[in-house]
């Protein structure tokens, strides 16, 4: 069976099933992979229960996810009580709201802030990986702050 069988069959029950299960934000999000991890399957003959295929994938997904939520969250939690510090962590609606405002940024300033503030790059390697001028590096980083800035105040 190949995967737009698949999906085309079971895509609206397993929607419905992950839904019930871990709610609308985790479901879809569990939803898109799995039918990714699925994909390496279409070529093997005869899944005999494709249903209960997906449920594992599913299932294992989620542990994987919520495990790795679980130690993020204890971790930050471990080190905000050892500094003392008085702050609340940010929510799953925040980091998606930052995760958007990163998306919108016109694609030079995105590549120049995603090899900055998440891989950690300096601007002269930046600079040589992109091809373009330490100069020119912090000033789309400048402009991507000042966006970033923008749309967190609004």
């Amino acid at each position: 069976m190949t995967l737009d069988v698949l999906h085309g069959r079971y895509a609206a029950w397993f929607r419905a099933r992950l839904i019930r299960r871990y709610g609308v934000q985790d479901a879809e999000d569990i939803l898109q992979e799995a039918w990714l991890r699925l994909a390496p399957y279409q070529g093997v003959a005869g899944i005999r229960h494709p249903k209960a295929l997906l449920l594992k994938i599913a299932s294992n997904l989620a542990a994987d996810k919520f495990g790795r939520r679980r130690r993020r969250d204890l971790h930050a939690g471990e080190t905000v009580a050892a500094q003392g510090w008085n702050i609340e962590l940010p929510s799953q609606t925040d980091e998606m709201f930052a995760k958007q405002v990163v998306m919108g940024l016109p694609q030079p300033l995105r590549d120049v802030f995603v090899l900055s503030r998440i891989k950690g790059l300096s601007n002269r390697q930046i600079a040589e990986q992109l091809g373009i001028s330490p100069k020119t590096v912090e000033w789309r980083m400048t402009k991507a702050l000042a966006h970033c800035t923008a749309q967190f105040r609004r």
